[in-house]
């Protein structure tokens, strides 16, 4: 047997791409990536796992989590955004060493793992020094995950003397540092998070998409949360020709109706945290403003200190807060219940498959299963009491699937869950270093959620 060829047999296989869904079908997977996806595959030399009664979709892509908050979880449940600016960043997150940030985004990643999703968009915007930075990318790499690291920059309240955070321009020596050090690592790519006009002034800006465009990093900003530093910033990148598909903005609730869709005809990419937006008071994501310029935004879970870490989560709410605010327009409009739903189950999927992987710049590798694309795949127990009987399978993973059904994790070829357990050798110990972790840095400020 060649124990780089795996076959997965008989499972239901929703592809997310040109061959789409297959009732039964078997997925051959070579070394890194996929061979053949087809009804009956004849393989003698290949390690064979029975996938009856499953259900095998690509893998899902977070494009958006702060993980670096992992130990905090449920911390912030109960705040508004104005709360957790005060909370975390002034607060909580001015206590944490190297070593925290290593263990939240270690534990993090391998929940993320867990839950199904293969590829993280880890925006870590809180590394004061370069050994948190090493620190975070170390835990990313230890996890075994695809990550993309977007590099960002604290955000406490300035000590006298200092320069507040908005006029600070990005450290553009320590992001390259961070690329020539990691740009052989075949699962992880270094991105900026920078903090965009929305929360700096107009010559931070300025500098870090000029950066962002001289070192070909996708360029991710937080785009809400209150009145803008500088109202007539995306104009003058505009007219610098600094905005394009490398542009990716999260959330995006402050910008007018026609910013968004100027920026969707540039080609800028959109990122929407649903169940984050919805509960710290950002507004209603802008799913539907973007559906209306032809767009769709990729989802991420935001912030683990609020709520889980499931992007099938994520993908339902996102789901749910749409069909709501379209059932409602249309009542207002016409007295009267829609006709159809206006938004699929299959849409919602490609939220958090195919939407995850274009922002990142990578659908040409993962984000739906053909042959050609890295083995990254989730296999989904579809035989059990909450999922059983099967009608439209996209629809049962989007609608029906738990973290419990959640049996087997593939990652570039390499089985990062079986059994419906993590292979990681050490989590018990992990999660004990997490807790003790989570209470040092409660402890140190006396903050209670």
């Amino acid at each position: 047997m060649n124990a780089a060829r795996t076959l997965i047999r008989g499972a239901t296989v929703i592809t997310m791409d040109a061959q789409g869904d297959l009732p039964r079908a078997d997925i051959l997977v070579t070394g890194e990536r996929i061979t053949e996806i087809a009804p009956q595959l004849a393989v003698d030399d290949a390690e064979v796992i029975d996938a009856t009664g499953c259900i095998v979709i690509p893998g899902l892509v977070n494009a958006h989590m702060h993980t670096w908050q992992t130990a905090l979880r449920g911390v912030a449940a109960n705040w508004t955004l104005l709360q957790y600016f005060k909370n975390m960043h002034a607060g909580l997150a001015t206590v944490f060493t190297p070593d925290d940030l290593a263990i939240a985004t270690y534990v993090g990643a391998l929940n993320q793992l867990n839950c199904g999703t293969t590829t993280l968009g880890d925006w870590c915007h809180n590394n004061p020094t370069p050994a948190h930075n090493d620190a975070a990318i170390d835990g990313l790499l230890r996890s075994g995950i695809r990550a993309a690291f977007f590099h960002g920059t604290p955000k406490p309240d300035p000590k006298p003397g200092q320069l507040p955070f908005w006029e600070v321009p990005h450290p553009r020596a320590e992001i390259e540092r961070l690329i020539r050090e990691h740009q052989a690592q075949p699962l992880l790519s270094i991105q900026a998070a920078v903090l965009g006009p929305h929360y700096s002034t107009m010559d931070v800006a300025l500098h870090d998409f000029r950066m962002a465009r001289d070192l070909g990093l996708i360029a991710s900003m937080h785009q809400g949360g209150g009145p803008a530093r500088t109202p007539e910033g995306w104009e003058r990148l505009e007219a610098e020709g600094l905005l394009g598909p490398h542009i990716n903005i999260v959330h995006g609730h402050a910008l007018s109706d026609e910013q968004l869709a100027r920026f969707c005809q540039l080609g800028m990419s959109f990122s929407a945290t649903a169940e984050s937006e919805m509960s710290q008071g950002h507004g209603h994501p802008i799913t539907g403003r973007l559906r209306d310029n032809g767009r769709a935004p990729s989802l991420g879970v935001d912030l683990e200190s609020v709520m889980s870490g499931d992007m099938l989560s994520q993908a339902r709410v996102a789901l749910g807060i749409q069909r709501s605010l379209d059932n409602f327009d249309h009542r207002q409009a016409h007295g009267t219940i829609p006709s159809t739903s206006t938004i699929t189950t299959r849409e919602a999927l490609s939220w958090v498959t195919v939407e995850g992987a274009r922002m990142l710049g990578q659908l040409d590798r993962i984000g739906t299963l053909a042959a050609g694309k890295q083995a990254d795949l989730v296999v989904i127990r579809a035989d059990t009491i909450n999922m059983r009987p099967v009608h439209v399978p996209v629809s049962t993973v989007v609608m029906q699937t738990s973290l419990a059904n959640i049996d087997s994790v593939m990652v570039a070829g390499q089985w990062k869950k079986r059994g419906g357990r993590l292979l990681a050798g050490d989590v018990e110990h992990s999660l004990r270093q997490l807790e003790a972790s989570g209470q040092k840095i409660t402890q140190a400020l006396g903050l209670q959620a």
